[in-house]
């Protein structure tokens, strides 16, 4: 045996048993895979969110570019609709790039909850971040508990300006990689 390793033997499995508490017991860690699939993601996703917002998610604010809603008739695929109607124990918000209206799009897709209209690329940081707290404080949504599902490059700010619990592109939510 080489020097000291009875002792790195040792400090290693120390150093294991001092971190068996820090471990999730298996009864909240069921609970959690369970609040993951209400809420539609896997479970890894979820634990992401959670573990760097500190709390559970009540509101999914998506865009309309993650819903595939861009002209037309303001109706989402049926893929995306059928995966927002099995979520439960979440308000369901969009915020709904022109020329479509946010009246037209909740009328057309009667799984979501609310909808607003979304900030312009052209708008200040000011203005985005009072649009996104003006929707989430008429849901009675507090920012840290609510993910922000987008499609492009500038809807990823939308998590800083109404200081949500994270951002996640569209296709992880809508097509997670098996």
């Amino acid at each position: 045996m080489e020097p000291g390793a009875v002792l790195r033997t040792h400090q290693w499995r120390r150093a294991q048993r001092a971190l068996m508490p820090n471990a999730i017991p298996k009864l909240v860690l069921q609970m959690r895979i369970k609040r993951a699939a209400e809420l539609g993601m896997d479970y890894k996703t979820y634990a992401k969110v959670r573990q760097f917002s500190g709390d559970d998610i009540t509101g999914l604010l998506f865009s309309s570019n993650a819903l595939r809603i861009f002209a037309g008739d303001a109706r989402m695929p049926e893929a995306e609709a059928d995966k927002l109607a099995a979520v439960t124990g979440a308000r369901r918000l969009v915020l709904v790039h022109p020329p479509q209206a946010p009246e037209a799009v909740l009328l057309r897709n009667p799984m979501l909850e609310a909808a607003d209209a979304a900030p312009r690329f052209t708008d200040s940081w000011g203005r985005v971040r009072a649009r996104i707290e003006a929707l989430l404080r008429d849901q009675r949504l507090p920012g840290s508990r609510v993910l922000v599902v987008g499609d492009a490059p500038l809807e990823h700010e939308w998590a800083s300006a109404g200081r949500a619990a994270g951002y996640l592109g569209a296709q992880e939510y809508f097509r997670p990689a098996v």
